[in-house]
């Protein structure tokens, strides 16, 4: 049971993945966190967040466990990973760590924005899921909010924008659904019917074929 869920910033693809992988009991891997963490140690460290060399040698240092979620979900931490993720040398430190996660015994779920494309392919369950850009907005800011930080609407819609259009436009492993993909739009969805949407899917794709 390999599942890869991939789409854009606040589509809700996080939450989705940690309920499937709960609900079939194998490890889930939220890969934006990698970026994030990258992004991080380069902050600390006094790089630039452009230099490719600092980026990827932090980036091969890092373990898949223990980062520090309540900084790295900050709204500063989502917009340096998003230059950071942007960074050849970055993706390919960290390609072989996703694959290991995924070649797990029983299977397992990561979610990203390249995992049906790059990191696993051969994925048998392949999710895009996507929302309008206001939607996502919304949900980015109820959720920075629920942290405690001060929320300018606007601000995190065009942050929103600008992070789409640098994960779709960067050389490398620009964010699109894999052709295999089945796209699940959450606009107007729940939490709860937006599972309920994607565990038909998953149980759609993971169905033994006859015939």
């Amino acid at each position: 049971m390999l599942i890869a869920i991939d789409g854009p910033a606040a589509s809700g693809k996080g939450t989705l993945a940690r309920r499937l992988a709960r609900h079939f009991n194998v490890p889930h891997l939220d890969t934006g966190l990698l970026y994030r963490a990258t992004a991080a140690g380069v902050i600390d460290k006094g790089y630039r967040l452009e230099d490719g060399a600092q980026a990827a040698s932090i980036a091969r240092g890092l373990a898949l466990v223990d980062f520090d979620e309540e900084r790295l979900r900050s709204r500063e931490m989502g917009e340096a990973a998003s230059v950071v993720a942007a960074i050849p040398e970055v993706r390919e430190a960290l390609i072989e760590a996703q694959r290991r996660f995924a070649a797990r015994p029983g299977g397992a779920v990561l979610d990203g924005r390249d995992i049906g494309t790059v990191i696993c392919p051969e994925a048998p369950v392949k999710i895009f899921v996507t929302a309008s850009p206001e939607t996502r907005a919304q949900r980015r800011a109820l959720e920075l909010a629920g942290r405690g930080e001060k929320v300018d609407f606007a601000a995190v819609l065009e942050d929103i924008k600008k992070r789409d259009a640098r994960d779709a436009g960067r050389s490398a492993a620009p964010l699109r659904a894999a052709a295999d993909a089945v796209t699940l739009d959450t606009t107007l969805l729940d939490v709860e019917a937006a599972f309920a949407a994607a565990l038909r899917i998953v149980q759609e794709k993971a169905a033994p074929t006859h015939g």
